[in-house]
């Protein structure tokens, strides 16, 4: 009964374990979708952009169309589709700009929107002129839907005079520096004279003076730049998204500890029952025995959850691997608990540990093992991990006494051998010291400061490194024969 409800819980805990890998990994494999998706918007939008400056190269400018005072504004009603749409495919949206390019009433089309776009400055009434000539052709356009987009400076300042009130107007600045009380007049005017409301404008994404001919390239390229910074932005968005969070921790811990308790719940119960006792037989001493089990099963799966969690994001740790730590943990904590209590000696420690720490190995090899040959979260992991155990232990409980003895020979083989090399590696390093010694006392006497010592050093350092004796000049003889023969 201890061996099945070791090899349940080992089987639970392994399914924790590849479950939160799994997790990981879907965090993960969703990082990378997201950027290869924004790999994409990045390109339609600035293809987008591209598309726009070509189209203003060949159809406004090449062509002159609008002449000198009047290309501009085919120039901003292209680069106000061309942006509008790449601001739009940055974020992953369609496209809905349009060009109406029918020189009728429409300009261009935002979805099923009507837009008449006027970039006009004659005459310092920031568009509104041109709006007005307009609506004298077309005095139905606002009223069936239509807006007025004009640039972008424009719309500000007519929103701000457009809200004040006349006292503040009486104070606006009339030297020429920004907008005056005529213009605050002209404007007031332009909205209490017509059926059009204030919400029937909108600001374009540029000012007047960004669209013209000399000058929407720059703005263009800067747009491009500014793509590219929000697409950096999205990135980093994405990015801190997929990364680990406490609130994902603790489902993984609340997750392990539910999993962990109702293992040793059932675990509990069927021990009573295979006591001969029936649900109704339980005494209140058996219910707190199964509550007490649930509780400390409940706890250690909530630290093993959030550990094996931690290691796997915190580490460069496996999920498999990191449960077998973690399970490696609580089986040596236990095993120390006992050597305090002296339930076992310290032989006992260690030879329980080791066999811990390879059981934990052969589960988490086996999970890997089985999650590789059956690529499905969870399912392969403790297939791998039921298939691997049973072998351990079949191979484990199959040793006989003579195996063992043979084992423990050999043990004491490998102990003798390990303690002569010990001694044969002293002795050779004392022989060391001694050679080494006499060899730098030679190197002294050879190298001394008294010719004398010098020279009798000498000698004796060259025949300790094997110089023949008829070479070595050790008489007077020989050395007159070197140097004047």
């Amino acid at each position: 009964m201890r061996d099945t409800a070791e090899f349940v819980t080992n089987v639970q805990e392994q399914a924790v374990d590849s479950w939160v890998g799994y997790l990981n990994q879907l965090r993960i494999d969703t990082l990378l979708s997201a950027l290869g998706r924004q790999d994409q918007h990045l390109r339609d939008a600035l293809t987008s952009v591209d598309e726009a400056v070509s189209r203003i190269d060949l159809e406004v400018v090449a062509a002159n169309r609008g002449g000198q005072r009047g290309m501009h504004g085919f120039i901003a009603e292209i680069a106000e589709v061309g942006i509008g749409n790449a601001r739009k495919q940055i974020l992953g949206l369609a496209a809905d700009y349009r060009w109406v390019n029918d020189n009728g009433p429409v300009d261009l089309m935002r979805g099923t929107v009507e837009i008449q776009q006027k970039f006009v400055a004659a005459g310092g009434r920031y568009s509104l002129g041109a709006i007005t000539e307009h609506l004298r052709k077309y005095p139905e356009y606002v009223s069936n839907g239509g807006r007025y987009q004009i640039p972008r400076d424009h719309f500000e300042v007519i929103q701000r005079l457009y809200a004040l009130s006349p006292e503040d107007a009486s104070k606006l600045s009339r030297s020429g520096d920004g907008p005056s009380l005529g213009d605050w007049q002209r404007v007031q005017t332009f909205f209490q004279d017509r059926a059009v409301g204030f919400e029937a404008l909108e600001p374009s994404t540029l000012d007047y003076d960004e669209v013209q001919r000399d000058v929407y390239a720059t703005t263009m390229t800067a747009e491009k730049d500014s793509l590219r910074a929000t697409d950096r932005s999205l990135r980093e968005d994405a990015y801190q998204d997929s990364r680990p969070s406490m609130r994902e921790g603790g489902t993984a811990a609340l997750t392990a500890a539910a999993t962990a308790g109702g293992t040793a719940f059932v675990m509990a119960v069927v021990t009573k029952r295979r006591e001969g006792k029936r649900f109704n037989e339980f005494s209140g001493q058996d219910w707190t025995e199964i509550a007490g089990k649930t509780g400390s099963g409940f706890g250690k799966g909530a630290v093993r959850g959030l550990s094996v969690y931690a290691l796997t994001n915190f580490t460069a740790t496996s999920a498999a691997v990191a449960g077998s730590i973690v399970a490696t943990s609580f089986s040596i904590a236990e095993q120390a608990n006992k050597l305090r209590r002296d339930e076992i000696d310290e032989l006992a420690f260690i030879e329980n540990s080791e066999l811990i720490a390879l059981e934990a190995a052969v589960r988490a090899l086996s999970s890997f093992v089985g999650q590789a040959t059956i690529p499905i979260p969870i399912l392969g992991a403790v297939i791998g991990t039921t298939v691997g155990t049973v072998m351990y232990k079949a191979v484990a409980s199959s040793l006989t006494k003579r195996e063992a003895a043979l084992i423990e020979r050999y043990l004491d083989e490998q102990r003798t051998l390990d303690a002569q090399l010990a001694a044969e590696h002293q002795a050779l390093l004392a022989e060391l010291d001694r050679s080494m010694s006499d060899y730098l006392g030679l190197l002294e006497r050879a190298f001394s400061p008294d010719v004398q010592i010098a020279l009798l050093g000498s000698i004796e350092l060259a025949t300790e490194l094997g110089v023949a004796a008829a070479e070595i000049l050790d008489s007077e003889e020989k050395i007159d024969a070197f140097f004047l023969d």
